[in-house]
C-alpha cells in the first residue's frame, strides 16, 4: 500500500502534517525557518513504527522504511518490541551530533534509545551516500537496541540497567552479521598482547571515540562467544531476568550460571590463548547484499 508522499508500508500507512524547528546550529544545508514536516506510520506483527521526516528528506525517509521492513524478520529472532518506536531522519550529520549530544564522532550515522532511532539522512552520508544494504544493516543494528532495552526494561529504568558496552554492541552487530566490518580474534589477541594494561571489556574508555574497529569488534567476538558457549535462549534468560527487575550483573549471574566478570575473564583467556585456532571456527558474515 503506498500514499502520496511515496512510502510503501507494512499493514496499514498514514500520513500526518505537523511541524518541526529545526535550529540553525543543527542543520546547516537547510534554511534556518520552521519547515513543514510529515510522518509516515507502519504496523507490523514486530511492533509499530513512526518515520519523521522533513519534505526535502522524503526519499530517505522512504529508504528507511524499506530497511525497517528488511530488518524485521532477523530482529524476530530475539522477541518483539513493546513499545512504538519513532525513527527521526535528522537532515545531516550536525543535527545528529546535535540531537544526541555526541561531538566529533565522524563515523556515527544513528543512535537508539528505548523507543526512538535518530538516523542521520543516508543521502549525506559521505559523498555518494549510503546504499541501500549499508542502511539495511545499520537500522538492524539500531533496532535491536531498541528491541534490547524493551525486553530488559521499562521506558524509566532502560538507562539505568548497567548493561555493558560490549553486550549493547556486541548483541547489535551479532544480529546485523557485522563482522566483516571489525577486527579479527587474532588482530584482538594481538592488540591484548601489546597493550596488556588495557581491557576493552570492563573499561573501553576513549576506544568507542578512538578505536570503534576495536571496540565494536571485542564487542561481537565476546557476545558470539556468549552464544557459542551457553546458546541464544540463555540471552532471552538475560533480558527477561533484567525486565523482572534485576540489573544487569544479577541478571547475568541467574541467567548464565557465573558473574559477568568471570565471563570476561574466560573469554580474555580464550583469546590471548587462541583458542579460536583449535577449536571450530565461528562463522565471519559476508558483505550485506540487496
Amino acid at each position: 500500500m503506498r500514499d502520496g508522499s511515496g512510502l510503501g508500508g507494512v499493514g496499514r500507512v498514514a500520513v500526518v502534517a505537523l511541524w518541526l524547528l529545526l535550529p540553525a546550529c543543527a542543520a546547516p544545508r537547510r534554511l534556518a525557518t520552521p519547515e513543514a514536516a510529515l510522518e509516515s506510520s507502519m504496523e507490523s506483527p514486530s511492533g509499530l513504527f513512526r518515520i519523521e521526516y522533513i519534505r526535502a528528506d522524503a526519499k530517505d525517509a522512504a529508504r528507511i522504511q524499506k530497511a525497517v521492513e528488511h530488518a524485521l524478520p532477523r530482529l524476530e529472532r530475539w522477541g518483539t518490541l513493546r513499545e512504538p518506536i519513532t525513527l527521526k531522519v535528522m537532515p545531516d550529520h550536525a543535527s545528529l551530533e546535535a540531537a544526541t549530544e555526541q561531538h566529533g564522532v565522524d563515523w556515527l550515522r544513528a543512535w537508539g534509545r528505548y523507543d526512538e532511532l535518530l538516523v542521520q539522512a543516508p543521502s549525506t552520508w559521505g559523498l555518494s551516500g549510503a546504499t541501500q544494504p549499508q542502511l539495511n544493516e545499520l537500522i538492524l543494528h539500531e533496532l535491536t537496541h531498541n528491541l534490547m532495552y524493551q525486553l530488559a526494561a521499562d521506558r524509566l529504568g532502560w538507562s539505568r540497567k548497567q548493561i555493558p558496552l560490549w553486550f549493547r554492541e556486541g548483541m547489535a552487530s551479532y544480529t546485523a552479521e557485522q563482522s566483516y566490518r571489525w577486527v579479527s580474534l587474532e588482530e584482538i589477541a594481538r592488540h591484548l598482547e601489546r597493550f596488556p594494561e588495557r581491557d576493552p571489556l570492563r573499561n573501553p574508555g576513549e576506544l568507542y571515540r578512538d578505536d570503534s574497529n576495536l571496540l565494536y569488534g571485542v564487542a561481537h567476538q565476546a557476545f558470539a562467544f556468549l552464544l557459542q558457549r551457553y546458546g541464544e535462549d540463555s540471552v532471552r534468560a538475560l533480558l527477561r531476568e533484567m525486565k523482572g527487575g534485576k540489573n544487569f550483573p544479577e541478571a547475568f549471574e541467574a541467567a548464565i550460571g557465573l558473574p559477568p566478570d568471570a565471563f570476561v575473564r574466560d573469554f580474555t583467556r580464550y583469546v590471548r590463548w587462541r583458542g579460536f585456532r583449535s577449536t571450530r571456527a565461528m562463522p565471519r558474515a559476508t558483505e550485506p547484499r540487496d
